[in-house]
């Protein structure tokens, strides 16, 4: 590393690149104040990887429940749960939390929930037909009562 990649700073050179992943962090964390930082490029990648797909191919890959997942821990700060642990997904302080992800090509905009699970809060996010996504958070206590196991949610009924 030299003077044409880098500055030199109290002693040592400094690269343009670290400048730039500093720059980058604060950002990131003005906009997820509660993220694991970490995470924030695999999200990233992950949400164009899975819209430049699907415009190439007009075609979907199956990756929205993991975006989803990530999404909710960028945002909110979720513990996520070891794939496949029975119940919830993460955590959230004492909080156990269901993720539920509509997809871009669900055209009804709802999912569906399995109230035999073990959370206490329902975060639905939402990716749209142009990739934007948003969430909303939900108490289980607030959810329509059902006769079943299954429950169907509309994201227009969580507003």
């Amino acid at each position: 590393m030299g003077p044409d990649d880098a500055f030199w700073e109290d002693g040592e050179w400094v690269s343009w690149d670290e400048i730039h992943q500093q720059i980058q962090y604060k950002e990131w964390r003005a906009k997820w104040p509660n993220a694991d930082l970490s995470l924030v490029p695999v999200f990233e990648d992950l949400i164009s990887v899975a819209e430049d797909y699907f415009l190439a191919t007009g075609r979907h890959l199956q990756v929205y429940g993991d975006i989803g997942e990530l999404y909710a821990a960028i945002t909110y700060g979720i513990r996520l749960h070891k794939n496949f642990a029975q119940g919830s997904d993460g955590r959230l302080g004492n909080d156990h939390i269901e993720v539920k992800t509509i997809a871009p090509m669900n055209t009804k905009d709802q999912t569906s929930v399995k109230l035999s699970g073990h959370f206490n809060k329902l975060l639905v996010v939402n990716i749209s037909e142009e990739f934007e996504i948003s969430s909303r958070m939900i108490d289980r206590a607030s959810l329509p009562k059902t006769s079943g196991n299954i429950l169907k949610i509309r994201w227009d009924d969580l507003a």
